[in-house]
């Protein structure tokens, strides 16, 4: 969702002036995480957004993007304030390692007007625009591999919104809202462009809350239907299919014409010197909506598709396994292996074989490569998805169905969105064996610690134990299956080992 820090003054003296200055903390969030600093970045197109600076993550020391949509009317922002609640709550549930995270928000009213904050994660590397610009004039081309890797990185994000009931649309997909780590990862930002014009009054916030359509220089990212029919899964497949054309040739030439024309888009297209490349982008630009494929279909295009790898297959089950297993698993294990070992052994008939050693397999390489998997750069497209996407209907709604969809329910009490990838517990009964204490740890996926202990009774069940937590808060309720099941296999054991040693429960 953000670019990359504006450039400051040349000059030691003047480098460390601009940046003491820019670092000072103007404003402070109520928990006291979040310090908003004076230096302001880039933002690209987000409606509404007054400001965006960067800020500091005081619980993990990260940098994150500080944003605020400014109301010039409070009595309009108090009448819109429970969609406006809503659909920020419903923010903070999407989760996906392709998708620009959103951390937290809050309100701050004031006399005359009204404002919102929220926090967002802050891509340091700038956007895909910024790369490919580079790119091109280091007078480099664009490597395949990496070309197909980021098609299947953006469009394994839209696959996730498509596939939420009902979808939900990104409509502002360009080059400047797509973001590049310097590890390869590709996250894209704005998600929240078609909520916050569906949502938000035009008249009531200061600053521009329409799409960006008047900007010349991305007009040819949006499909001929933008704007004069309802928003449809098939006009974030022509914008992926520019930016697939664009990161293929690096920039579409707009023969010096403000708009870049059909014209120019079908003579890049025709560039492409591979045909299944040529046909991929093709199909995603097709004038009918309905002739484009969807983002699952793209997945399974012959120029992206490809058998995983047994490698790739264990380290995501190890990755969705990884709160049984200690912290330091992988390097344990590879200490135990003798280094001359035989892995795994190919025979010829005719000539010699190939031999796989255990001493071929580096643990540096190999904890990069889980780490990799684990951050989403290597996404598993073959499979149906086991989980489905918690993202609640209202996330979707058009300005005018958020008002039909209102009801009297009271606003539901604060859940925690963040997943347990890790769990530890240890079980210890007293000597009448009445009652067994149990202490519990959990490790959060933002790596923060959760220790907890109770008493429980030989009737309470673990899955009542599971639900408990997440009725007070402390874990997800995706992740409430998994805890019951692993407190059930832990407490079965501690059962056997009491029975074992004489104790009954």
């Amino acid at each position: 969702m953000t670019m990359s820090v504006p450039e400051r003054n040349s000059g030691s003296e003047g480098k460390e002036e601009e940046s003491e200055d820019e670092s000072e903390i103007l404003e402070e969030s109520p928990c006291g995480r979040w310090q908003k600093r004076k230096e302001q970045i880039s933002q690209g197109n987000v409606p509404g957004v007054e400001s965006a600076s960067l800020a500091m993550d005081t619980e993990e020391g990260v940098e994150v993007v500080w944003n605020e949509v400014l109301f010039n009317d409070r009595k309009v922002f108090k009448a819109q304030e429970e969609k406006i609640k809503e659909m920020f709550e419903n923010l903070m549930q999407v989760e996906h390692p392709n998708i620009v995270k959103f951390h937290k928000y809050w309100l701050d009213m004031k006399e005359s007007r009204a404002r919102v904050i929220f926090i967002t994660e802050y891509m340091s590397s700038g956007s895909l625009k910024q790369f490919l610009k580079k790119t091109k004039k280091n007078h480099k081309t664009m490597n395949v591999k990496a070309w197909k890797r980021w098609c299947t990185q953006i469009l394994s994000a839209l696959s996730y919104l498509h596939s939420c009931e009902p979808p939900i649309i990104h409509g502002n997909l360009t080059c400047d809202t797509i973001f590049i780590q310097h590890n390869g990862l590709i996250k894209i930002g704005s998600v929240w462009h078609r909520l916050f014009v569906n949502v938000f009054p035009e008249a009531s916030v200061h600053g521009k809350v329409r799409p960006n359509r008047d900007e010349q220089r991305n007009l040819h990212f949006f499909s001929p239907e933008y704007g004069l029919a309802e928003d449809d899964y098939a006009i974030d497949i022509f914008s992926f299919g520019i930016c697939a054309l664009e990161m293929a040739v690096l920039e579409i030439q707009a023969n010096g014409d403000a708009v870049v024309s059909k014209e120019a888009i079908t003579n890049a297209g025709q560039s492409l010197e591979d045909p299944l490349m040529r046909e991929f982008t093709q199909s995603c630009v097709r004038h009918e909506a309905k002739q484009r494929p969807t983002a699952h279909d793209l997945l399974f295009h012959r120029v992206l598709f490809e058998v995983h790898s047994l490698k790739l297959l264990a380290a995501h089950c190890l990755i969705s396994n990884q709160y049984l297993l200690p912290e330091n698993c992988v390097e344990e294990k590879t200490k135990s292996f003798d280094p001359n070992g035989l892995m795994a052994e190919i025979k010829h008939g005719n000539r010699p074989g190939v031999q796989l050693k255990y001493s071929h397999v580096s643990p540096l390489e190999l904890d990069k490569f889980l780490e990799d998997v684990k951050n989403g750069i290597y996404p598993l497209m073959n499979f149906a998805s086991s989980r489905p996407h918690p993202v609640p209907r209202a996330l979707s709604l058009s300005h005018e169905q958020v008002e039909t969809a209102k009801s009297p329910t009271p606003e539901p009490q604060e859940t925690e969105s963040r997943k347990v990838i890790q769990m530890h517990c240890n079980l210890e009964s007293n000597e009448e064996g009445t009652k067994t204490h149990l202490s519990l740890f959990l490790k959060m996926d933002d790596k923060l610690h959760r220790q907890l202990s109770c008493d429980i009774l030989p009737t309470d069940s673990s899955k009542d134990l599971a639900n408990e937590l997440v009725h007070y808060a402390f874990i997800s309720e995706e992740d409430c299956g998994k805890l019951a099941g692993f407190l059930e296999d832990a407490l079965t054991r501690h059962k056997g080992k009491a029975l074992a040693s004489g104790i009954t429960q």
